[in-house]
């Protein structure tokens, strides 16, 4: 059923700065939108907000457009960068002055801070007072001379604005308490609250579904979206990931950038569903599909309080992914991080996923136990020492002789190692913990003949005489 009430077709936006990497938390302001999206049958716009000059970087960009690739958070259109749109902001700007809804405004940043100072001394809220806003027989004072004015917006002095948040419930604001707005500054830019209203008015956005640290936007951009004549979108305003410390989530907090995620082994699926479960339910179903998310996806269950991000539940629904992932699926993943290693992998590659996968949490953590197949072992002095001892080396060897004769297959080899137990009275523990740690380089591995049918007849020999 559409939730949409405008009933046109649903538009949403993902619009990130690229001023810092983009982490977990901002990601997540992609994939609802993008998920309501798709549910709905709509288009999910990318637009870069690039107009803080400063503190913006292509790499941050590369960063925004690797990350929701590797997330499969395709948009429909974009990316739009806004700096490439200049001049539309201004023609809309000159229209709103024409219409006496923005005015200049020439006080300075010296009278601005005296005036805050005022406003803190006698307890007001600091707040710009008007001076400059022209009113039916207000004289206004004399123009100063080589000052560029900023242009200001006029917002209502009276009655209240307020919207039904689809996440938040109703929200409004006394527009008694929102000074009027800078909207474009001394050289004549547009400022960010300016730039998005006309953004989602000529992209058509019917929902924005963005963090509540834009909350105190939402009433200016209202009042900007009515003075163009344009239709306010849905607002759903989501509540902030916080990191492990209980912190907001950010970069200086040691968020980790999106795609570190994709470098330490994690899966795409797995990231979209633990990500979708940091502020929003579907019952108490943990583990979920792609699919199954955007049939259950709507904005009704979004959570009203903060997601806390968690490592080791992040690292869990992985492993569920993982374990339920098809052998030949997971084969490129973990032959890229081999790749990364020097290590080139065979067509053996696929078996060894299967065999090892339920143990794992990530691709990296399954590419360390296939290295054993491709790369040279290093035991720790310890295991072997604990290990290989003197009393298990004539088994060793006896056992490395009848795997030279065997057909290379896993029944074969265990009817090899029950018989070398036989012949020296020991037990399974007794003979495979040496093996193993001679082989994989470890005394835990899965069933141990399936481990040297994996193994080539080449690699295991020499493993094994090595003792």
């Amino acid at each position: 059923m559409s939730e949409n009430p405008t009933s046109a077709r649903v538009r949403t936006r993902f619009a990130p700065s690229p001023t810092g990497f983009i982490h977990l938390g901002n990601i997540r302001s992609a994939l609802y939108p993008w998920a309501f999206a798709r549910s709905q049958g709509g288009d999910f716009i990318l637009r870069i907000e690039d107009t803080d000059l400063e503190r913006s970087s292509q790499a941050a960009v590369d960063v925004i457009l690797e990350g929701m690739a590797w997330l499969g958070l395709d948009p429909d259109e974009g990316p739009f960068y806004q700096m490439q749109r200049m001049d539309r902001y201004k023609e809309v700007l000159a229209t709103l002055q024409d219409k006496g809804y923005v005015y200049p405004c020439y006080m300075s940043m010296a009278e601005l801070d005296a005036l805050r100072e005022r406003q803190m001394a006698n307890k007001e809220k600091p707040r710009y007072d008007g001076t400059w806003r022209p009113e039916p027989g207000k004289v206004l004072p004399p123009i100063p001379e080589g000052v560029k004015p900023v242009l200001r917006f006029k917002t209502p002095l009276t009655g209240v604005v307020g919207w039904d948040d689809k996440c938040k419930g109703h929200i409004e604001f006394q527009n008694a308490e929102l000074d009027d707005l800078v909207i474009a500054r001394p050289d004549g830019t547009p400022t960010y609250n300016f730039c998005v209203c006309v953004d989602d008015m000529d992209m058509a956005i019917t929902h924005v579904i963005r963090g509540d640290d834009h909350v105190n936007n939402t009433p200016r951009q209202i009042h900007i979206f009515e003075a163009l004549g344009a239709t306010v979108p849905v607002f759903a305003h989501l509540p902030t990931v916080l990191n492990e410390q209980g912190e907001k989530m950010s970069k200086r907090n040691g968020a980790k950038a999106v795609t570190q995620y994709r470098d330490e082994g994690y899966l795409p699926d797995a990231m979209v569903n633990y990500l979708a479960r940091l502020g929003w339910s579907h019952g108490d179903d943990e583990i979920f599909s792609r699919a199954q998310f955007l049939e259950w996806f709507n904005l009704d269950h979004l959570g009203r309080s903060a997601g806390q991000f968690d490592e080791t539940k992040l690292r869990w629904v992985n492993a569920q992914h993982l374990k339920a992932m098809d052998d030949a699926a997971l084969t490129p993943l973990v032959a890229a991080q081999l790749r990364q290693q020097g290590v080139e992998p065979d067509d053996r590659l696929p078996a060894i996923i299967g065999l090892f996968k339920d143990r794992c949490d990530t691709t990296v953590a399954l590419a360390d136990w296939a290295r054993a197949f491709y790369a040279d072992v290093a035991p720790s002095a310890e295991d072997l020492t604990k290990h290989v001892t003197d009393a298990v080396q004539p088994a060793i060897a006896a056992l490395a002789d009848k795997l030279d004769n065997v057909e290379w297959t896993a029944p074969a080899m265990s009817a090899a190692i029950k018989e070398t137990l036989a012949a020296h009275g020991l037990k399974m523990p007794q003979l495979a913990m040496p093996v193993r740690v001679l082989v994989m380089g470890t005394p835990q591995t899965p069933s141990l003949d399936a481990v040297l049918a994996l193994m080539t007849r080449e690699k295991v020999s020499q493993r094994l005489r090595a003792a």
